[in-house]
């Protein structure tokens, strides 16, 4: 009777060992990983940039990062030019960012977008038009991923005004998208949010004087409807592009990085004191720094002479 009764003892607990083992959740306060954020590259056949480009590239696989996030503007530029130069300007910047080891998150800027510009010459009609064209060659134009427990955001911040020039803003589609899957996300991950044009900056009023306004092409126009969708979220980083310009602001709980510029001031050297460069963020658990990597470009002597 012993021998009969004692694998139905035995079973039970089987079961609820693996089911304690299964369910237990992964610990990810002392994750750590890095990726390295790319903005502003502007690349060309002209003025040396595909060899900065490069460069930088190299530097990057040097360091090891999970991964890569651009920033926006990768080419120079799809607003003004016929769709033939647009068109190899999205290839020459291909066969470069697939030198890149490690996976590639990529941002729509406004240099992405064709046509938009009457002296392109482009007519609306056009298939490839406006964000079209980024669509079939790069991807999204906004998405979602996860990586160790982080959540990632990267937006379109482009728009069309009604005289047909760009400006900054997050459409309803996406605010829309955004309510939808916050809904579904823990309201303690940490969030990182990336987009070309800003949501803050003080960019203006430390050039230009503390109570000067900034224009609706420097900044997202309707960055408070962005925000009040991670109010009840942990949004710990904002990472933006567009200015070439380097900053860090801290408030309510986020911290919002501006990240220079991979060709600095469009392949003409450093701009107001910064080199051409990249950020390096660090993450260890809910925490994370950062620096502005300066891979070692200059300006060749010939271009510096002329």
């Amino acid at each position: 009777m012993k021998s009969i009764l004692k694998p139905f003892v035995l079973f039970p607990v089987i079961l609820i060992f693996f089911a304690t083992v299964s369910c237990k959740k992964k610990d990810t306060s002392t994750e750590e990983f890095s990726f390295a954020f790319l903005t502003d590259i502007h690349v060309q056949p002209e003025k040396n940039a595909a060899e900065g480009f490069r460069k930088a590239i190299d530097r990057v696989n040097r360091l090891q990062p999970d991964f890569v996030i651009t920033g926006g503007d990768m080419i120079m530029d799809a607003l003004n030019q016929r769709e033939s130069r647009v068109d190899s300007l999205y290839s020459l910047y291909d066969s470069l960012s697939a030198l890149i080891q490690v996976p590639v998150y990529n941002t729509i800027g406004n240099h992405e977008i064709f046509g938009y510009h009457p002296k392109s010459g482009i007519d609306p009609s056009h298939p490839l038009y406006g964000k079209k064209m980024y669509e079939q060659r790069i991807g999204k134009r906004f998405y979602a991923f996860d990586h160790k427990g982080w959540r990632f955001y990267i937006l379109d911040s482009i728009e069309k005004d009604h005289e047909g020039v760009y400006i900054g803003k997050v459409d309803s589609v996406q605010l829309e998208w955004l309510d939808r899957d916050l809904g579904g996300v823990n309201p303690s991950t940490p969030i990182v949010v990336v987009m070309h044009i800003p949501l803050i900056t003080v960019q203006t009023q430390l050039l230009a004087g503390s109570t000067v306004p900034n224009g609706e092409s420097l900044v997202v126009v309707n960055s408070k409807e962005v925000l009040d969708r991670f109010a009840d979220h942990n949004l710990k980083l904002v990472l933006q592009g567009h200015l070439h310009f380097l900053e860090e602001i801290s408030a309510m709980g986020a911290r919002f990085i501006t990240g220079g510029a991979v060709c600095a001031s469009w392949w003409n050297g450093p701009r107001l004191g910064m080199e051409e460069g990249f950020v390096m963020i660090h993450v260890k658990g809910n925490k994370f720094n950062w620096e502005y990597v300066d891979y070692g470009w200059e300006v060749p002597q010939q271009e510096s002479d002329s």
